[in-house]
């Protein structure tokens, strides 16, 4: 199970659901309600839907418990998770381990549900291990930079063994405002999220794809009815994870910079392997040529150090090229569910889960440590 939700039974390639993690509960305020409240009393708690149907609910309020990757309201995730099990996994908790990306959760999943068995995993060790799939790989290892981007939150994280999707659309929808007065308010958000998923694409040079654009308009517009989206506009909105200024000037730092930054803070020992592996992952990296727009511009910066470098020596160092790679693949969309698929699959699962019994022995606190599959790899 992935958080936001992804979620299925292990061995599978691809998660059973796929959900906003939104929740729909209704809201009992006002005086005139008494008569209705005693109606529903004791059955108020089963009144609510999660993930597709809570969106499809006008009369209910809308409520998102994980919020930028984080969970805000412990009460409303809680219900959230007993839907996914009951209703769409069809489980029974007390039968089944569950492989999750910490100590509040493993309190509802052993207090509430009864499982037998909890792995709260990293969720940049599963999306490496899911790049094992790629050609690119030449051996399994579970040293690597991944780049995780979701529609709340964008990761760049270091793993030595052992911008969010949702800003885009948001643009966007600014974009449509902007420039779209025929687009109803109430559908401004779904057609933006259309736009994000079948056009936006990454381009090597902001500069030149304007260009492109100001000397033939009309081949670069896409009229599928009476709306129109022009490549500026779409390339432009992608933009933001090498210039994020675009959405935030409070922002300035490009994606490939940050990657950079975060290897250089790791032991220098380990930098050449993470720079080698860095892994793509989540559906807002899937944008045509993202992988490729980051290696180049990682390896502009890792080269232009090492050019320096030699120059402060007055040439008499000749550094070592660096090797830069970023490994897409086709599991890529959902890497981290795939590569959770994967190891809770496997024999060595149970042995790394925390069970029932060492909970009650030690408590929540029992989560700050999880072993990695060292085995695996």
């Amino acid at each position: 199970m992935q958080l936001p939700p992804c979620i299925g039974y292990a061995g599978n390639t691809e998660p059973q659901f796929i959900m906003p993690s939104c929740i729909a509960i209704r809201e009992w305020a006002g005086v005139g309600d008494q008569a209705q409240r005693r109606l529903v009393k004791g059955v108020e708690d089963l009144d609510f839907y999660i993930g597709d149907e809570a969106a499809e609910k006008p009369n209910y309020a809308t409520k998102w418990p994980i919020r930028h990757g984080m969970v805000e309201d412990w009460d409303l995730m809680e219900k959230f998770m007993e839907q996914i099990i009951f209703k769409y996994l069809r489980a029974e908790p007390e039968d089944h381990s569950f492989l999750m990306n910490r100590e509040y959760l493993a309190e509802i999943m052993f207090e509430t549900f009864n499982i037998p068995g909890l792995y709260i995993a990293v969720q940049a060790v599963l999306a490496l291990a899911a790049s094992w799939t790629s050609r690119q790989v030449g051996e399994r290892t579970l040293t690597g930079v991944v780049i995780d981007s979701g529609d709340g939150v964008t990761h760049a994280i270091p793993v030595a063994e052992g911008y969010g999707g949702g800003d885009i659309t948001f643009f966007i929808q600014q974009l449509l405002r902007d420039r779209e007065a025929g687009i109803p308010p109430e559908q401004s958000l779904e057609t933006a999220k259309a736009i994000k998923e079948r056009y936006c694409y990454i381009c090597p040079d902001i500069v030149k794809e304007f260009s492109k654009f100001d000397s033939d308009p009309g081949k670069w517009i896409k009229q599928p009815t009476s709306m129109s989206t022009s490549a500026t506009s779409v390339s432009s909105a992608t933009e933001i994870f090498f210039h994020p200024e675009f959405a935030n000037p409070d922002f300035m730092q490009p994606i490939s910079d940050i990657v950079d930054e975060v290897i250089q803070s790791c032991p220098i020992d380990v930098r050449r392997p993470l720079y080698k592996n860095i892994v793509l992952s989540g559906g807002s990296t899937m944008f045509r040529d993202f992988g490729r727009r980051v290696q180049r511009d990682l390896k502009r910066v890792v080269d232009a150090r090492l050019k320096f470098s030699e120059e402060l020596s007055g040439g008499r160092l000749k550094p070592k090229p660096m090797e830069v790679q970023v490994v897409t693949h086709h599991m890529q969309r959902y890497a981290v569910w795939f590569g959770g698929s994967m190891l809770a699959s496997t024999p060595e699962f149970s042995q790394v889960c925390h069970s029932k019994k060492d909970y009650d022995e030690i408590g929540p606190s029992i989560c700050r440590h999880n072993p990695v599959f060292g085995i695996m790899s």
